[in-house]
């Protein structure tokens, strides 16, 4: 649980983040649409029980930088929005992963 949000099981964390990758990786060419929905992704399996949001805002700036991309930096300040907005789309649309499954 994150907050009020149920993630993914204890049990199926690496099968979901396997799955993830695996999507991925299978990309010809990676966007920035791509890298943003692989974080929306990543926070929603929540592989971690601490640090999951650093984690995937590293991955995000990783991603950036090797396929091209400017990166862009969350600050501070901005990091307060883009968790409440993260999390908003999380509640939103948290019912189905991009494979077609119920992710909580």
């Amino acid at each position: 649980m994150v907050g009020d949000m149920k993630t993914t099981a204890p049990a199926k964390v690496s099968g979901e983040i396997q799955k993830l990758l695996t999507d991925y990786h299978q990309k010809e060419v990676i966007t920035v649409d791509n890298i943003v929905d692989f974080h929306y992704s990543f926070e929603s399996i929540h592989p971690f029980q601490d640090g999951n949001g650093r984690v995937g805002r590293i991955i995000m700036f990783k991603e950036c930088l090797k396929n091209d991309i400017m990166p862009f930096i969350i600050d501070r300040q901005g990091a307060t929005s883009f968790k409440r907005h993260l999390f908003c789309l999380l509640k939103v649309c948290g019912e189905y992963n991009s494979y077609g499954e119920m992710w909580f």
